[in-house]
């Protein structure tokens, strides 16, 4: 074989081993970008799932005590258990400690905790504490005191500032979208060091919304209850 020969080889397995690697490139670039696409897709479809569990919660709302006059609302069975309109400024004030936390995550002000760089902890504050909302109310919890509700006697208008509030509610979840989608991870409103993915914590807000929707029909379930 003449050195041309040998030469027009070799140029063409450097040609061949080139050509290789970017195609070898733009496959793995396609998969990364699929993924990612796939990865944001299906936390879009989340933010949508989450408007429409806030509609049927609020429509929950609406439907059972709506009707319910300025005394049957702030009605409580004893000293000690929350009326139905303490059930629902107490999910207004928390809901609304969390607002301050993501409006400075959307601007980039926000400093995240220590913690938050630990998976394994972020993982296991999101699974106890979306645990401890569950709606069926087995395991009762007490709360913590800037999450308690109002210490006024009546509320006049509750139900028209709850649904106010899921109107910003919804909003503010819309606007997160991206900080969603890259597993954004806060801190809890009460307590810095635990720690938890904004995705789970608007999971942890639904579900705490139907643990007392529950709990405030069981004070208009209650056998003293006025009519």
């Amino acid at each position: 074989m003449n050195k041309k020969r040998i030469f027009a080889v070799k140029i063409t397995s450097i040609n061949n081993d080139l050509i290789g690697l970017m195609v070898n490139k733009i496959f793995w670039r396609q998969r990364k970008v699929k993924f990612f696409y796939k990865d944001y897709k299906m936390k879009k479809v989340s933010s949508s799932l989450w408007d429409s569990e806030i509609d049927k919660i609020t429509n929950q709302f609406e439907k059972t005590f709506g009707h319910l006059s300025i005394q049957q609302i702030n009605w409580k069975p004893n000293a000690t258990t929350w009326s139905i309109a303490q059930n629902i400024d107490h999910l207004i004030n928390t809901n609304k400690s969390y607002f301050s936390i993501i409006e400075q995550a959307n601007k980039g002000t926000y400093k995240k905790p220590y913690s938050g760089k630990f998976r394994i902890l972020v993982n296991f504050f999101g699974k106890a504490i979306l645990k401890s909302v569950n709606p069926n109310r087995k395991k009762r919890i007490r709360t913590f005191k800037i999450w308690e509700p109002s210490k006024k006697e009546t509320f006049q208008d509750i139900m028209c500032e709850f649904k106010k509030h899921q109107i910003e509610l919804k909003k503010l979840m819309n606007n997160a979208s991206d900080l969603i989608a890259n597993d954004f991870v806060i801190s809890s409103p009460v307590n810095r060091h635990i720690v938890y993915k904004l995705k789970t914590a608007f999971e942890i807000i639904i579900s705490h919304e139907k643990r007392h929707f529950e709990q405030a029909k069981e004070v208009l379930n209650d056998e003293n209850f006025m009519n």
